[in-house]
């Protein structure tokens, strides 16, 4: 079992590179808002991802697709004024990035400048090698996705596990090595074969951070709705449930509800 190597004040690209040299694992947790966000970073979470699955959790999409770069920003905002030791990168929602690399670096520099974000995360590999090389030479640190790239979801047509069979596991190994070279900090690696992940993760020397790839990655990232069990829809193989808040947040909103129409709230104690 790894242990904390270095207690680091503040988690910056250098941090991650170290950590995973060191054999300690890095955490990371999405998060929406600021008082989420406060919470996650005061428990010691190293990355928090501002993920785009705002679009399903905060917002009730199906997809990750409708949520827009106004809408990213505003979610970053909240959390950067609330953190004071994670590192926190946003996901470039879909459209805006894809089109072109200029496209792709005003949307970066949007984002660093109108949230304080200290990175962004784009989805794919070598189709969009041209936008990650233009965000990075504008010095803008970017954290690439591999394997499961969930606003490509009708393009895959199904949430399935990705890189089973050898040419598209072939294809993911080329593009780990390519995004390291090219100079991203770090990647995801989403829902491919655990054999796989670890294979990847050994052969760079950037952090492969896994959700549904095993442990053999340099790290762990879920949506912190899923982890806290807010969702009780969802329940993927890789999902851990940390707690059941659904059932204590209902249970506790209906006592609630019942205290107020008895009008045993408030008490004489709860009163000016």
């Amino acid at each position: 079992m790894s242990v904390a190597k270095k207690d680091y004040k503040r988690i910056t690209t250098k941090s991650l590179f170290e950590m995973k040299a060191n054999g300690e694992k890095i955490s990371m947790l999405t998060a929406y808002d600021y008082s989420m966000a406060k919470i996650v970073d005061s428990a010691g979470i190293d990355v928090i991802l501002v993920g785009d699955s705002a679009s399903n959790v905060m917002a009730g999409h199906e997809t990750t697709l409708p949520i827009t770069l106004d809408q990213m920003i505003y979610h970053a905002s909240g959390v950067v004024r609330a953190i004071e030791r994670a590192l926190v990168v946003v996901d470039l929602p879909f459209g805006s990035y894809q089109s072109d690399p200029k496209e792709a670096l005003r949307s970066s520099i949007r984002i660093m400048k109108e949230s304080g974000g200290h990175a962004v995360k784009l989805e794919g590999g070598s189709e969009i090698k041209d936008s990650i090389k233009k965000i990075l030479n504008a010095g803008i640190p970017v954290m690439g996705h591999l394997g499961l790239t969930p606003q490509s979801i009708y393009k895959f047509g199904s949430y399935t596990v990705r890189a089973k069979e050898d040419e598209e596991a072939e294809k993911l190994m080329q593009d780990a090595k390519m995004l390291e070279k090219i100079g991203c900090f770090a990647l995801v690696l989403e829902k491919i074969p655990a054999h796989l992940a670890a294979k990847v993760a050994k052969s760079i020397s950037i952090p492969a951070i896994g959700i549904g790839a095993g442990g053999g990655v340099d790290g762990q990232v879920l949506v912190i709705h899923d982890m806290l069990g807010m969702n009780n829809e969802f329940s993927p193989r890789f999902l851990r449930r940390y707690l059941n808040l659904y059932m204590q947040m209902t249970s506790a909103i209906g006592q609630y509800v019942k205290d107020v129409k008895s009008s045993d709230f408030p008490n004489t104690n709860e009163q000016y």
